[in-house]
């Protein structure tokens, strides 16, 4: 008899795989795995195991989604699989719908949870979500709205948490910010965008909710990307390590 394990792989650096997670990807038989996880945790299956890629890309996300769930069906009855995806697998992963769907089937499934980068990517950056000085609360949000249309945020208690993580959000960046200053958020908040968090190519800007979105335009900054809304940002002047330790080891291997 098959059974399903549901994998967050995490943020992007490899090593922050759990060792539950690991052990899934060791002894599975087929491994389906989203655009986001790092491919690095691709060579700890075993030299027999199928790789299926099933990333999505923009606008086709519901036909791979659907292609996904009979997979996971089709597969899972008679085969260890394990289903690979980016950061936590119930946080903006749509792992409870997959596991809804392996229910439905009867095919036994185990769910592995994974870092967030909604946390982890703040903090290769230096930035706390919560902090005793500064943010007693936090929340993560959604990114993908539209202006108008399909928008079921309650921005107007968003605006009374502390600090916010707002997953790939950059392309609505002028509506969110928009919609945090007119629901109450000062205008001198401050900002922050993590491309790429936790890898070796992670990039931060920072900014203010006045300030953010022409920075950005400027830096040309696009997904995948965290964006931190709150006072916490500021504590990333004096703890930023990441950046730095990435910035001292191309130094030294220029030197070399």
């Amino acid at each position: 008899m098959g059974k399903v394990y549901i994998v967050g792989a995490g943020p992007g650096d490899p090593d922050l795989i759990t060792v539950k997670g690991l052990r899934a990807i060791q002894q599975a038989d087929i491994i389906l795995y989203d655009r986001l996880v790092n491919k690095e945790l691709l060579k700890h299956a075993r030299p027999d195991a199928e790789l299926i890629f099933v990333g999505k890309l923009p606008n086709y996300h519901g036909v791979i989604q659907e292609r996904i769930h009979t997979l996971l069906v089709q597969l899972g009855r008679h085969k260890v699989v394990t289903r690979l995806k980016g950061g936590d697998p119930f946080v903006f992963g749509r792992g409870a719908e997959e596991a809804e769907v392996l229910a439905d089937a009867d095919i036994p499934y185990e769910i592995v949870p994974g870092i967030t980068a909604g946390i982890a990517a703040p903090a290769y950056a230096g930035i706390p979500v919560t902090h005793r000085d500064y943010s007693s609360s936090f929340a993560i949000v959604t990114g993908h709205m539209r202006e108008g249309k399909d928008d079921s945020i309650k921005w107007h208690s968003l605006t009374g948490i502390d600090t916010l993580a707002i997953y790939m959000g950059v392309g609505n960046l002028p509506y969110i910010c928009e919609q945090l200053l007119e629901n109450g958020k000062p205008a001198h908040t401050p900002v922050a965008l993590i491309h790429w968090g936790t890898t070796e190519v992670q990039r931060t800007v920072t900014g203010t909710l006045e300030t953010i979105v022409d920075i950005v335009k400027n830096e040309q900054i696009a997904n995948p990307s965290m964006i931190v809304v709150g006072d916490v940002v500021n504590v990333r002047e004096k703890i930023q390590w990441f950046e730095k330790e990435q910035y001292y080891k191309q130094l030294k291997s220029v030197s070399v």
